[in-house]
Parts: structure tokens; C-alpha cells; sequence
């Protein structure tokens, strides 16, 4: 690549907790891992529905349907035209996949940070304890090796 062209390329956005994201593998990634989350469904400024559930997929399928049902969420990016990330202060980040007059806010009830914190913590008493086991299971093997001399 020559050094015109490196310096006429486009930067990709930079969006960083609040903003207007557009395009579906971005949206995808935002809402991939978000797990449990309060959701309220908005149809021309009017609440529909709300409610708790759990992100159980999240997909691009242009023949398939955002389904929400049973406190469980499918998500089809496909079925939005875009997510803004938005800030409150009673509920920190929050997400808002609009498609005309229609919006589903998604409010995530976990913290990322805390789940992969907790996730290493189990991860490493679990170590520790495979080890204990180990461990005792060669000083039994030890000491029967010794009653036998």
C-alpha cells in the first residue's frame, strides 16, 4: 500500500460509551455477552411492554425475528436500523436498538468486569483445589510405598 493511499483511507469510528452505532457486526459484538437485562419495549414514544430476561442469542438473519418471550431475548441485529449507546445515571450504559418508531432499550443487569473477576476467582479455587487433591492423593501414594519397605 503506498503512502497516499494509507493516508486517504477512512478511520473507523471510534465510539466510546455513547454514540450511534450502524453497523451490524458492531451491534452484534455490543450485545453478544450481555447475559441477564431489563428490557423496555417503546413503539412511538409509548411503553408496550418491560420486563427481565436473559440475552440468549444474538444473530444477523434477514429472514429470522427478534423474539422475546419466556424472559428470554433473541436479538436479530437485522431487525434494527441502529443501537445508540446511552448513558444514565441510575443505570449506567445502556442500550437502544431503534427501527422507526419502535425501540428496545436493553439494560444490562450484570457487570462485565465482576463476571470475569468472579469467573477467575472459581477458576483459581478450583486450581487450588485440584492441587489439594493431587497433592494428597501423592502423599497417600507415598506413604503406602513407605509401609511397604
Amino acid at each position: 500500500m503506498s503512502h497516499d493511499q494509507f493516508n486517504n483511507r477512512v478511520a473507523a469510528p471510534c465510539i466510546i460509551d455513547t454514540g450511534t452505532v450502524v453497523n451490524k457486526r458492531d451491534i452484534q459484538r455490543l450485545l453478544f455477552d450481555l447475559g441477564p437485562v431489563r428490557y423496555i419495549h417503546l413503539q412511538d414514544g409509548k411503553i408496550y411492554s418491560q420486563g427481565e430476561g436473559y440475552v440468549l442469542e444474538v444473530f444477523a438473519d434477514r429472514r429470522r425475528s427478534t423474539l422475546i418471550a419466556n424472559r428470554a431475548l433473541y436479538l436479530n441485529v437485522y431487525s434494527f436500523d441502529c443501537l445508540e449507546l446511552k448513558q444514565s445515571p441510575e443505570q449506567g450504559t445502556y442500550f437502544e436498538l431503534i427501527q422507526d418508531g419502535r425501540h428496545l432499550q436493553l439494560i444490562p443487569l450484570s457487570n462485565p468486569l465482576q463476571e470475569q473477576l468472579g469467573r477467575n476467582l472459581n477458576a483459581a479455587a478450583l486450581d487450588a483445589v485440584v492441587d489439594q487433591v493431587l497433592s494428597g492423593n501423592w502423599d497417600s501414594q507415598f506413604d503406602e510405598d513407605d509401609s511397604a519397605l
